[in-house]
């Protein structure tokens, strides 16, 4: 069982040009998108987050629940769902604004137990950001990690939402000592600073930096660099694409029987090359198509 622990919310997508563009509800949240690409590609995965009663909440769970995820670590509240709203530039590439205040995601508490199972924890983005509740996820990946389960973590940066930076990039590297793979984009390793080097001597066995249409490069604690290209793709936009490089990732470890420190850092250049590769077929299948629509097993082929 691999769990993804984070925020669900609502994707308000524009649906044309300029700043009055009708605006499509689309589910989203990264670990959201995470969890609902795990789940299509066929692990066996569960969410763990809170969620709101309200008619947003239920159709974020009813979308779980189509892609076969469990989601009885599911906590649910009164509070309103998460809203997103996206901005498209010309590339596809999307930017945020967030409407936060007094939300359901963000009231998170720390559950007794994890799914029985539970062989990996995935966390990130916005979850570890908005307290109460980052407080609340920090202290699951520490307790995650402290009982040997392999944890991953995609920081997924949303600047808007960091009041301060110099802050949230201490906090970061707190975290790193309880991370067996870090997955960041090129964006978010040139915001928080540092060099993959300098991020695996603080605990991590892997670092894989995603670079967009150019592809992806894991960085191993054995000095190893192991790099593919991108798949070429007519881009929709980029909408949960780093979200389903994550459940790829993990999906592919599952089944290479790598979701640990010791099998993570033994695995061999032609193990990363067939994982990257499937990382990489994965997000050009999202790049395809509007909005956080992962793909399934069948567009990808089994890994």
């Amino acid at each position: 069982m691999i769990v993804v622990a984070g925020e669900a919310l609502i994707d308000l997508v524009p649906q044309g040009q300029g700043a009055l563009a009708p605006l499509r509800p689309a589910l989203g949240g990264g670990p959201y998108n995470t969890a609902v690409a795990l789940g299509r590609l066929g692990s066996p995965t569960a969410f763990c987050s809170r969620t709101s009663h309200d008619a947003f909440g239920e159709a974020l769970l009813d979308g779980l629940r189509g892609a076969g995820v469990d989601v009885s670590a599911v906590q649910r509240g009164p509070e309103p769902t998460t809203l997103a709203v996206a901005t498209l530039d010309a590339h596809g590439s999307a930017s945020y604004s967030f409407y936060v205040d007094g939300t359901a995601d963000r009231l998170f508490s720390v559950p007794a137990a994890l799914p029985a199972g539970t062989r990996a924890v995935s966390f990130g983005t916005c979850s570890l950001v908005l307290e109460p509740g980052a407080s609340a996820y920090e202290e699951l990946m520490r307790g995650a990690a402290a009982s040997g389960v392999f944890t991953a973590l995609d920081p997924n940066i949303r600047p808007g939402l960091i009041p301060d930076a110099d802050a949230y990039r201490a906090r970061f590297r707190t975290w790193l000592p309880s991370v067996s793979l870090l997955k960041l984009s090129e964006e978010d390793a040139g915001w928080l600073g540092g060099t993959p080097g300098e991020w695996l001597a603080a605990g991590p066995s892997a670092v894989v930096v995603t670079r967009g249409g150019d592809g992806l490069t894991a960085y191993t604690r054995g000095g190893g660099v192991h790099s593919v290209p991108g798949e070429r793709v007519d881009v929709v936009d980029t909408i949960g694409a780093g979200d389903t490089v994550n459940a790829a990732l993990l999906h592919g470890l599952a089944r290479l029987d790598a979701l640990s420190q010791e099998a993570l850092s033994g695995l061999d250049p032609a193990g990363w090359e067939r994982l990257l590769r499937f990382a990489a077929r994965a997000a050009a299948v999202t790049c395809s198509r509007a909005g956080a629509e992962p793909p399934y097993a069948r567009e990808v082929g089994e890994f």
